[in-house]
């Protein structure tokens, strides 16, 4: 059984160590994460190459997501490297004070528009909501606060306001060069960090595009104002993926509160043609253990139930003691979960008036295949949009993508359902050869026998995008096998 949920998996140190790439590869990974907040772009280009040097020597397309740093509201350092904050006592964010020489009363920050954007009762939670102070004051662009929940604090931890707010722009100067880094990788997709708006990730696209790079646009909601209306559907629909980035998130609108709003970021974005992403602390506990927590199986299978396209794995595979395990635990649960009727049920744009042929070819062709008995659908695709717009119906059955473009090939790793093969067509083909040029790269991958009835979508042109408006039922061995 092909898994349809994608497996994001963060590279790092652990991931470094020799044999252990290629263990993600043969437990299945789909798509690698390369964060940007850690590491030099040398490291970040390197593992790039050895990516897709596997790639080649294994045939499977794993596509690359290069994840920016953007704004990091911290704290600055203390002179003892952490101090413990009793409940109740006082403490103070200073942008004038050493940043080398926090104490238990007082610590420099390093984003100045603090002081301005935070009033008496405003609430702040520092280390992703371990540590809590009540803003008493403001003087002097030092605020001062009371400890409401105490415990350790060390050095650099984020400051997050809780309902959001502070205007700290989405893309840093640091983020703008890292651009340049990441359209000489040629990624396949790029994560903006806290995107207050569209025109955040408008801006994104713009600065890729200027570098060369057509990278698909991944909006991390990490902030409460992006969950508002119109704000979510005017990120959602200035990006090509959404990832629900549960950490931030979760601190600024409260952890109750973020079942609900997966569940409905996950629903809208699926029904907006966008691909969705879950991420954060879905294995935590593979950090140390060989083995998930029942709590993290349950976690990971209920965002598939919920429709998520891609689930993520962070510091369980940059830096855990079991990477691959991880892999191959989410495997395990997926394909599982994805036996389910829930998953296979859609009413997906069902009483929607299509617009484009191409569309309404996707959305047909999974009704027949739901309908029939289809072993799997190929789409013949320039620019990615059929599979996807297929890969937008829950169903159990395989779409393989067969495109000659890098490209496209790259976006689809994180479709749902959707397989890349590489397939290079020639002009002159009739529909006919095309059909028995299908078969048999199908047959070369033993997806396909004799009897096995296949969906085919394509365009009367060849190298042209958008072109799908054709859909033929083939079976294998009748007359087409070249």
């Amino acid at each position: 059984m092909l898994r349809r949920t994608k497996i994001l998996a963060t590279l790092g140190p652990a991931t470094d160590k020799p044999g252990v790439l290629e263990g993600l590869f043969d437990a299945g990974v789909d798509v690698v994460r390369m964060n940007f907040s850690h590491g030099s772009a040398e490291d970040h280009i390197a593992r790039a190459n050895e990516i897709r040097e596997l790639g080649k020597k294994t045939g499977r397309r794993v596509g690359i997501l290069a994840d920016l740093q953007g704004p990091k509201i911290r704290i600055a350092r203390f002179k003892d490297t952490k101090v413990f904050l009793n409940e109740g006592q006082d403490f103070a964010l200073d942008i004038n004070f050493d940043p080398l020489l926090g104490d238990n009363t007082q610590v420099g920050i390093t984003y100045e528009p603090l002081a301005l954007e935070v009033k008496p009762g405003s609430r702040l939670l520092l280390d992703d909501g371990r540590i809590v102070l009540d803003v008493v004051n403001v003087e002097n662009m030092r605020v001062n606060c009371t400890v409401v929940v105490g415990g350790d604090l060390s050095n650099n931890k984020g400051i997050n306001l809780l309902g959001g707010g502070l205007s700290a722009a989405a893309l840093t100067e640091k983020d703008k060069e890292d651009i340049k880094t990441i359209a000489i990788m040629g990624c396949d997709y790029v994560a903006i960090s806290f995107p207050r708006c569209a025109e955040d990730l408008n801006e994104a696209r713009r600065l890729l595009e200027a570098a060369g790079c057509h990278a698909g646009i991944v909006s991390k909601v990490e902030r409460a104002e992006a969950i508002v209306d119109p704000v979510m559907d005017e990120i959602i629909l200035a990006s090509d993926a959404v990832m629900v980035a549960r950490g931030d998130l979760g601190v600024e609108i409260g952890d109750a509160n973020l079942p609900a709003i997966q569940k409905k970021l996950i629903k809208r974005t699926r029904e907006l043609n966008r691909v969705a992403i879950t991420a954060t602390q879905m294995m935590e506990s593979m950090i140390e253990n060989p083995i998930p927590t029942r709590a993290e199986v349950f976690d990971v299978a209920n965002a598939i139930y919920d429709g998520t396209d891609v689930i993520m794995l962070s510091a369980e595979t940059a830096s855990g003691n079991h990477p691959i395990k991880a892999v191959e635990a989410m495997h395990r649960i997926c394909i599982e979960a994805e036996k389910q009727p829930i998953v296979r049920v859609s009413d997906h744009r069902i009483n929607i008036q299509f617009e484009r042929d191409d569309e309404a070819i996707a959305m047909s062709a999974m009704y027949l295949a739901n309908h029939t008995k289809i072993k799997g659908i190929v789409a013949l695709t320039e620019s990615g949009s059929t599979p996807l717009w297929m890969s937008r119906i829950s169903s159990g059955i395989p779409i393989f993508a067969f495109s000659s473009v890098e490209e496209t090939l790259g976006k689809v790793t994180l479709f749902r359902g959707v397989f890349p093969i590489y397939f290079k067509l020639e002009e002159t083909q009739d529909h006919a050869e095309v059909n028995r040029s299908v078969v048999k790269e199908l047959r070369k991958w033993n997806i396909a026998k004799d009897g096995d009835k296949f969906i085919i979508t394509k365009g009367d042109l060849t190298g042209v995008k958008g072109g799908t408006n054709a859909l033929k039922v083939v079976v294998v061995g009748q007359g087409l096998t070249p």
